[in-house]
């Protein structure tokens, strides 16, 4: 079942992203969501789950991007195992450890990838430090407003349950 989830969710992830690149060319440099969704993936600490969907969302992300390939599936394959370790030691249920999760991660992500660019590109460039600073902030966000939003949608259902079950008496 966790595969079917991340999958119709890495869907929803590239329709977003396209519809947002469509509407807003700069769209791709100021938030990660493939990114967001290796961190929410990871964080239930299953390493391999967070490694195939870090492997998964970069891979996608590098296609629909335009520069070298396999760059962003290196990296966030490495954020996706990094995360689900951190999350088999550390308690990450709360939206403020999300936040500094994401943070960081995507600090670790975006090092990750400028020590590629510059270790095996001919002609690296790498982006200005202001759309970094952007990116790692609006992503990080990004990720704990999901997390506090799922968080109350599960809770919301689970009290409707419990209630409609109270409801219920069979005598």
């Amino acid at each position: 079942m966790p595969t079917v989830r991340f999958a119709a969710a890495l869907v929803a992830v590239v329709a977003i992203h396209s519809f947002g690149v469509w509407l807003w060319p700069e769209f791709a440099r100021s938030i990660d969501l493939f990114l967001v969704l290796t961190v929410l993936f990871a964080r239930r600490g299953d390493t391999l789950a967070g490694l195939l969907g870090g492997l998964a969302a970069g891979l996608v992300h590098d296609v629909l991007g335009a520069g070298p390939f396999a760059l962003h599936g290196f990296a966030n394959t490495a954020v996706g195992y990094a995360v689900a370790r951190l999350s088999q030691r550390l308690m990450v249920d709360r939206t403020s450890g999300v936040l500094l999760m994401t943070l960081l991660a995507t600090v670790v992500q975006r090092t990750i990838l400028a020590g590629l660019t510059l270790a095996l590109l001919p002609d690296p460039v790498l982006p200005e430090p202001s759309w970094t600073a952007l990116l790692v902030t609006t992503t990080a966000v990004t990720a704990a407003t999901f997390f506090a939003a799922s968080r109350r949608l599960k809770g919301g259902l689970a009290t409707r349950r419990s209630n409609r079950s109270k409801r219920l008496h069979f005598d």
